[in-house]
C-alpha cells in the first residue's frame, strides 16, 4: 500500500501542474491591445503637444528679448541724436550743460509702462543724482528707487547690460555725456523691466498647456471609441477561440469589409475549417478502427481462451489467429492511408505518360486472378498526376473486379480523354452494382445492401481509398454500368496536358 501511494504522488502533482498551466497568473494583469494603443497615442500626443507649447514659449520669449533690444536701441539713438543736433530752447544754441540737456530731453519723452528713462549726473564723493519724469511703474523696485543699482549702471564701462536682482531683472542701456577733454560726468539711462512681458508669455504657455490637455482628453476619448470599433472583430476572434472545443468547431467569425481585420477573420475561419476537418478525420479514424478491430480481437481472444492441448486443434487455432491478425494489419494500413489522405502531400503530381501508366497497370493486374484481361484503349498524352497513387487506385479497382467475377470472365482496363477530362477505368462483366448501393459503396466499411458476388476478405476500405486518391488529384470516381452487364469504375481527372505534337 505504501509503494502504491508513493507511485501515485508524482502523477497527482503532475496533473495539478498541468491544470494550472493554461490559467492566467493572478499576479499579472494582461493589458489589452486597445489600452496599449491608447497609451502609445497618449504618450506620442503628449510629447508632441508639449514640444509645440515649449517651442511657442521659446519663440515668444525670443520676440520679447528682440523687442526690448529694439526699444533700448531706439531710445539711446534718439538721445544721441538729440545731444548732437538739439539746441537749448532758452538760448537757441547747443547744450553746454549736461543737467540742462537731460532735463529738456526727458520732458519731451513718453516712456512705456515697463520702461524707465533716467538722467544720472555725477557728484563728487556721492552717488549720481537722477533726473526723471514722474512715472508710476508696476514693478516691485524700480531703478530710480534702488541707489545701488543706479550706482552700478552709472559706473559700468559697458553701454548696455542685464542687472540681476532679487527684486527683479533690469535690462538697461546708457549714453554717457561728457564735456570736451573731461571724463563723463552724466549719462542717459534706459531701463526696462521684463517681468510683465515674460509673465504674459508664461500665461500664453499655460493656456496652450490647458488647451493641449483638453485636446488630448478629447482625442483619447475619440480614439477609445474608434479603437473599440476597429478591434471589435479581434475580440470576436478571441471570444470564438475561447469557446472552441474539440466537440464544437462549428463557430465562424462574421467577415465585414475588406481591411486587415476582415483578412484576419477570413484566415481564422480557414484555420477553423482545417481544424474541423482534421478533428473529424481523427474521430472517424478512431471510430472506424474501434468498430472494425473489435470483431477480430474478439475472435482471436475467443480462440485463444478455448484452445486445448490437442496439436491439431492448436495448429488450427494458430492458423485462424494468424489470419485475423493479417486482416487487422490490412485494416490498420488502409485506415492510416485514408488518414494520410487529408495531408497536402498525399499526392505528388508530376508529368507522366498516360499510355505507359495504363500499360503498367494492365501488366500488374493480370496477376490478380485468372480472368480474361484486356487492354481496351490507351490515351496517348502526358498529364500531371502521381503515378504511384494512380497505380494503387487502379490495382484496387482491378482487385475489386476480380472479387466480383468468376474465372474466365472479362475485365477490361483502359484510359481515354475527351479533351477536358482524363478517364482511367476498369470494366468488369460481373453482376453489376445495385442502384441503391451506388453511393454507399465508396464510404468506409460500407459494402452496400446487396452484394455483387461472394464476400471477399476486405474490410470495405478499398473503394474509399480509390475515392481519396481521385479527390487528392482534384478529380472524382465515376461508376456506371458496363454494356452487356457488369460495372465500370473510372478515375476522372481534370485538365490533362495536351498530347505531344498536338496543336490543340
Amino acid at each position: 500500500m505504501t509503494t502504491t501511494t508513493a507511485a501515485r504522488a508524482p502523477e497527482t502533482t503532475g496533473r495539478t501542474t498541468t491544470a494550472r498551466g493554461p490559467t492566467t497568473d493572478p499576479g499579472r494583469r494582461r493589458v489589452s491591445a486597445r489600452v496599449r494603443i491608447l497609451l502609445w497615442l497618449l504618450l506620442v500626443m503628449a510629447l508632441a503637444l508639449a514640444a509645440v507649447a515649449m517651442t511657442t514659449r521659446s519663440f515668444l520669449l525670443r520676440d520679447v528679448d528682440n523687442r526690448i533690444n529694439r526699444l533700448l536701441t531706439q531710445e539711446t539713438g534718439e538721445f544721441a541724436n538729440f545731444e548732437e543736433r538739439g539746441g537749448d530752447p532758452r538760448t537757441g544754441r547747443p547744450f553746454t550743460d549736461a543737467d540742462r540737456l537731460l532735463t529738456v530731453f526727458l520732458e519731451r519723452q513718453y516712456p512705456d509702462a515697463d520702461e524707465e528713462l533716467i538722467g544720472l549726473v555725477g557728484r563728487p564723493g556721492a552717488g549720481p543724482r537722477q533726473i526723471r519724469q514722474p512715472h508710476a511703474l508696476p514693478v516691485a523696485l524700480p531703478l530710480h528707487e534702488d541707489p545701488g543699482a543706479r550706482r552700478h549702471v552709472f559706473d559700468s564701462s559697458e553701454s548696455s547690460g542685464v542687472l540681476q536682482r532679487p527684486r527683479g531683472e533690469i535690462r538697461w542701456a546708457k549714453v554717457t555725456v561728457a564735456q570736451p577733454g573731461r571724463a563723463p560726468d552724466a549719462a542717459f539711462v534706459v531701463a526696462f523691466h521684463p517681468e510683465r512681458e515674460r509673465a504674459r508669455v508664461n500665461s500664453v504657455f499655460h493656456t496652450l498647456l490647458v488647451i493641449s490637455g483638453v485636446a488630448l482628453l478629447l482625442t483619447v476619448g475619440i480614439a477609445w471609441g474608434v479603437a473599440g470599433r476597429i478591434l471589435a472583430p479581434v475580440r470576436v476572434v478571441r471570444a470564438a477561440a475561447a469557446q472552441l472545443t474539440e466537440q464544437d468547431l462549428t463557430r465562424r467569425i462574421p467577415v465585414h469589409g475588406h481591411d486587415d481585420i476582415a483578412a484576419l477573420a477570413e484566415t481564422f475561419n480557414g484555420m477553423l475549417d482545417r481544424l474541423e476537418r482534421a478533428f473529424a478525420a481523427q474521430r472517424e479514424f478512431v471510430d472506424d478502427a474501434g468498430h472494425e478491430l473489435r470483431t477480430p480481437i474478439t475472435i482471436v481472444r475467443g480462440h485463444l481462451e478455448l484452445m486445448g492441448d490437442d496439436p491439431a486443434e492448436r495448429e488450427e487455432t494458430v492458423r485462424l489467429v494468424t489470419d485475423e491478425l493479417d486482416r487487422m494489419s490490412r485494416i490498420v494500413e488502409d485506415l492510416l492511408l485514408l488518414a494520410k489522405a487529408e495531408r497536402p502531400d498525399f499526392v505528388s503530381p508530376e508529368p507522366f505518360q498516360v499510355a505507359e501508366l495504363t500499360a503498367d497497370v494492365y501488366v500488374k493486374a493480370r496477376t490478380l486472378g485468372e480472368r480474361d484481361w484486356q487492354l481496351a484503349e490507351v490515351a496517348d498524352l502526358e498529364a500531371e498526376l502521381d503515378p504511384q497513387r494512380i497505380t494503387q487506385a487502379m490495382v484496387q479497382l482491378a482487385q475489386n473486379a476480380v472479387q466480383h467475377t468468376t474465372p474466365g470472365q472479362t475485365i477490361r482496363i483502359g484510359s481515354r480523354t475527351d479533351g477536358t477530362d482524363l478517364e482511367l477505368y476498369v470494366a468488369d462483366s460481373g453482376p453489376g452494382v445495385q442502384p441503391q448501393d451506388a453511393e454507399v459503396i465508396f464510404e468506409r466499411f460500407r459494402r452496400g445492401t446487396a452484394r455483387r458476388g461472394a464476400r471477399g476478405s476486405g474490410a470495405g476500405l478499398g473503394l474509399s481509398i480509390v475515392k481519396a486518391i481521385a479527390e487528392g488529384h482534384r478529380g472524382r470516381v465515376r461508376l456506371h454500368g458496363t454494356p452487356g452487364g457488369g460495372a465500370t469504375f473510372a478515375l476522372v481527372l481534370h485538365r490533362p496536358r495536351a498530347p505531344e505534337g498536338d496543336p490543340t
